[in-house]
């Protein structure tokens, strides 16, 4: 990073990293949540279901690329062992035991959740101090937020499903 990049980026650039490289191994993890939740999954709608669910691995794969990119033009390290993951993430990784595909979707979506508030704190944080930042957690939170409304949206949809069966007489 440049001299007059440091004087504008009104920010402890070391905290900044940790900071990111906490949402690199939070995205890695949502990435491998959305991904093996979709091969496993069963259910209503679960053909439908898994290939969105695949979509948002492949965005949440991207979040991983933009994070780690702006962690090396900020003179950092991205993380770089796996099992590290786990150790830095603030959000939950859930190994998706059952897989009914209710539980797949609410696992997901206690982790959009988390992830929304990643974003949103990163994004307070580096508001008018750090603008490559900045635009960066606001782009991932845009993500983070239709994620979550899929999600929600879905798991609607399910129980829409279900209380229609049970409306069926028999």
């Amino acid at each position: 990073m440049g001299k007059k990049a440091i004087e504008i980026v009104d920010l402890e650039v070391k905290k900044l990293v940790e900071t990111l490289n906490q949402a690199l191994s939070e995205e890695w993890l949502a990435y491998y949540q959305y991904w093996i939740g979709a091969r496993v999954m069963s259910g209503p709608m679960h053909g439908e279901i898994e290939k969105e669910l695949y979509k948002h691995a492949d965005e949440e794969l991207r979040h991983a690329e933009m994070l780690a990119r702006r962690i090396i033009e900020l003179d950092g390290t991205p993380v770089l062992s796996p099992e590290d993951w786990p150790l830095l993430s603030k959000c939950k990784y859930e190994a998706p035991v059952d897989a009914y595909i209710e539980s797949i979707l609410k696992q997901n979506l206690a982790s959009e959740r988390c992830a929304i508030h990643r974003y949103e704190t990163l994004a307070r944080l580096t508001d008018g101090r750090d603008f490559t930042t900045f635009s960066l957690a606001t782009q991932i939170l845009a993500d983070e937020v239709e994620h979550e409304s899929d999600l929600e949206s879905w798991l609607n949809d399910i129980r829409v499903f279900r209380e229609s069966l049970m409306a069926v007489p028999v």
